[in-house]
């Protein structure tokens, strides 16, 4: 076999994401890492640029860079397609259940921040992602934007149809403000009409939705 020409590795997802210069160094963060993200490059410079764009702008691409997808991913991207990069994403993290609870929307492209609540006492992830999803719908519909919105939560994706959140969270003093926020997301569907298109982010297939917070 002919001496690889890759010089350089990008793991997006992985032990310790970053830039490798060798594949031993590579292969330490990805081996025994489910569903680890990465790909080889012929300079730093493509290295750099591809560490700082979102994975799947890289994925299938023919050139001299490593195919890294796995079979099992390489049919879901061909079931799913790839997630629109001009849209927002949104998600929540949760230190314990309950426990301390916030959540962010992100633009996908790029994973610019473009907004983050919390943390707040004695919440739920699930809490979380459905205000999220309803932080994010409101403001795309307040700036008059036709972004779709990306969860990967399918129980925020039924809260926002029902329009009530469906929680069985016990409501204590520590968590008053955020039944003070959930009551205000659920007057906000009741009393707007949006046309925003809810998608949800297929994991699986892409990896992280954007907004992850990185703490599993």
């Amino acid at each position: 076999m002919g001496k690889s020409k890759n010089n350089f590795f990008v793991v997006w997802d992985g032990k310790e994401p970053g830039i490798y210069k060798s594949w031993e160094d590579c292969k330490r963060q990805i081996h025994g890492y489910a569903g680890a993200k990465y790909k080889g490059f012929e300079t730093e410079k493509d290295a750099i640029e591809a560490y700082n764009s979102p994975y799947w702008e890289y994925v299938g691409k023919k050139s001299t860079r490593v195919s890294t997808p796995s079979p099992s991913q390489e049919v879901l991207i061909a079931k799913y397609g790839l997630p629109e990069q001009e849209s927002l994403a949104v998600d929540a993290a949760c230190s314990g259940n309950p426990g301390l609870m916030e959540y962010r929307g992100v633009y996908t492209r790029n994973c610019q921040e473009i907004f983050h609540q919390g943390p707040f006492r004695h919440g739920t992830n699930n809490v979380g992602e459905f205000l999220a999803l309803v932080h994010g719908i409101a403001l795309l519909k307040k700036q008059n934007s036709d972004l779709p919105v990306y969860t990967d939560s399918v129980n925020a994706m039924a809260w926002v149809k029902a329009g009530k959140a469906k929680t069985k969270l016990e409501q204590k003093p520590e968590n008053a403000v955020l039944f003070e926020l959930i009551a205000r997301a659920e007057k906000w569907l009741a009393e707007n009409e949006f046309t925003t298109r809810i998608l949800k982010w297929q994991t699986e297939a892409w990896g992280e939705i954007p907004a992850d917070f990185g703490r599993k």
